[in-house]
């Protein structure tokens, strides 16, 4: 099952107290204190994972507490430390905290590790307060409570092609046939429910990331259809794909509402390159003579085969053409 979005409340370890003890051996009258100092608590830590796509397991996990650290004993000896626990997530993954709009921190790296919920310190030992002029000191120190906090997690897919289009524009049909992607796909509405990710081949090795977003309808933006949960996985999209039915009376009308809806949500959709998709060719048999922004516009049949070439060639233009722009950001 894919899951994008959990809530999850994390809990640190409390640091263990310090001991207060004194030295008590035969013959040895004065020994001195000796309590040790206690555990740290255990921390939380969220990891970076490349082998994950789905946030399934945190979201039916609800909690995660780590042990705390144990207290100090006599004979100088420290407590031990709570045992770390660590939360692996997907790429792509951001964490906020409940309530909370900023980012707590952004997961782009298999491997990456940060620390959710500092584990409290232990407790100073009385043994480390003794002084030339406090040689029996009768306290020491509690430790510390570990943080603690309500997160949400997002997972926003990292891809370089991103389809958008109104439901059954034909998105699943075409991620299937350039991709090993297996979409659900069916003649009605909202067949799509979830992303899902293509590998698209060309030359020779040479690959580009293609993710189908469920339909979007008016007010996506807004969350009406789930549209708030699926237009985050363009966030991070290098490219958009507009998908429109060569049988739309009215295909300008139906772009100006998709591009709405992204402007809403999209911070940089200005600068996204663009190219729009007419789809089912095959039903009329020509492109519809639509000129929207001086936008590239071709025609598509995922059931013919017809101008999946073309499709691909395109898009790897713009990929280039983008990849280009980057490296001359980078060099100045």
């Amino acid at each position: 099952m894919f899951v994008d979005y959990a809530k999850i409340y994390v809990q640190a370890g409390n640091g263990g107290n310090g001991c207060v003890s004194f030295r008590r051996e035969k013959y040895i009258p004065k020994g001195g204190p000796d309590g040790g100092d206690g555990g740290n608590g255990g921390n939380i830590i969220v990891l970076g994972e490349s082998n994950l796509s789905t946030l399934q397991d945190i979201k039916y996990h609800k909690s995660y507490k780590a042990k705390n650290g144990s207290p100090g004993q006599g004979a100088n000896k420290k407590g031990k430390n709570g045992k770390n626990i660590i939360i692996k997530v997907p790429i792509g993954t951001v964490i906020k905290k409940k309530d909370d709009d900023q980012v707590f921190f952004d997961i782009t790296e298999h491997g990456q590790k940060e620390i959710l919920a500092q584990g409290g310190f232990g407790g100073i030992g009385n043994a480390r307060y003794a002084s030339s002029s406090n040689r029996t000191p009768r306290y020491a120190k509690p430790g510390s409570a570990g943080e603690n906090f309500e997160l949400v997690f997002e997972l926003k897919l990292f891809s370089d092609v991103g389809l958008v289009g109104m439901p059954n524009a034909g998105k699943s049909t075409l991620i299937s046939k350039l991709s090993k992607a297996k979409p659900k796909i069916a003649d009605y509405p909202f067949t799509t429910i979830v992303p899902n990710l293509g590998i698209v081949k060309y030359e020779n090795y040479k690959s580009f990331v293609l993710a189908d977003i469920p339909g979007l309808i008016k007010g996506a933006h807004l969350g009406k259809g789930l549209g708030h949960r699926f237009l985050r996985h363009l966030e991070r999209t290098q490219v958009l794909v507009f998908l429109i039915e060569s049988v739309d009376e009215e295909p300008e009308k139906t772009y100006r509402m998709l591009e709405h809806e992204l402007r809403e949500h999209l911070t940089d959709f200005t600068e996204k390159p663009k190219l729009i998709v007419f789809t089912k060719e095959d039903i009329i048999g020509e492109k519809p003579d639509v000129n929207i922004d001086d936008i590239k516009t071709i025609s598509i049949s995922s059931v013919t085969g017809a101008g999946l070439e073309n499709f691909i060639d395109e898009v790897v233009k713009i990929l280039e053409n983008r990849h280009n722009e980057i490296d001359k950001i980078w060099e100045t």
